[in-house]
């Protein structure tokens, strides 16, 4: 988890009308990330429930993002952040996030770009934001960007809606983002990023390579 990411998370919930449940899909917390990847919380009032196909911290139960074992349109939101590049088989995982949303439901979805390879415990994926216009098009509406240098972002993401949403919101929503991503608009997202996930012998061993 990126404190940029927990911000991202932070402006959707003020500007949007985010119902529970809430599921966090990639929810665990690895090795020197315990309570800081913690989102709860941003969500008080809701229940709220980290989903992951191993047990660890942060998890409340096992699922499988390729055959998700919950009822179609039982979900109010769905975070899915940095874990997309880690699914084998996306498309099938957000055909699946989108058949248990309800009617209302929201997706919030991220992942890196420009960054090393991270097992956890598989590394498969790099988006580009059109990659997550094209993940997206089976949801009604939807909003994606990126963050960083333009022609390779540190950082892509997206936000898939099942009903329309309003104009107001969406100004609010555009306004709030952009900040954001001026705040971020280096490469500092993708080496705090680092830092946090990769070994800190590997970090160290890249940091050499770039100077």
């Amino acid at each position: 988890m990126r404190e940029s990411i927990k911000e991202f998370v932070e402006i959707c919930d003020n500007c949007l009308q985010i119902s529970e449940p809430i599921y966090e899909f990639g929810s665990l917390q690895v090795p020197g990330q315990e309570e800081f990847a913690d989102l709860r919380y941003i969500f008080p009032n809701k229940r709220y429930i980290g989903a992951d196909m191993r047990k660890g911290p942060g998890v409340d139960v096992i699922l499988d993002l390729h055959k998700i074992d919950l009822n179609s349109g039982s979900v109010g939101a769905v975070l899915l952040l940095d874990t997309i590049e880690h699914v084998e088989y996306p498309r099938k995982a957000l055909s699946e996030i989108h058949r248990i949303l309800n009617k209302e439901g929201i997706l919030i979805m991220s992942s890196v770009m420009n960054f090393p390879i991270h097992d956890y415990p598989y590394d498969y994926w790099r988006f580009t934001p059109q990659a997550f216009k094209s993940l997206l098009t089976e949801f009604r509406a939807s909003y994606v960007g990126s963050c960083g240098d333009p022609l390779f972002p540190h950082t892509v993401f997206g936000l898939g809606f099942k009903t329309e949403f309003s104009d107001d919101s969406m100004k609010e929503l555009s306004t709030r983002l952009e900040k954001w991503k001026g705040k971020w608009s280096d490469s500092s997202g993708r080496r705090k990023l680092s830092s946090l996930l990769m070994p800190p012998l590997a970090s160290t061993v890249i940091g050499k390579l770039r100077n």
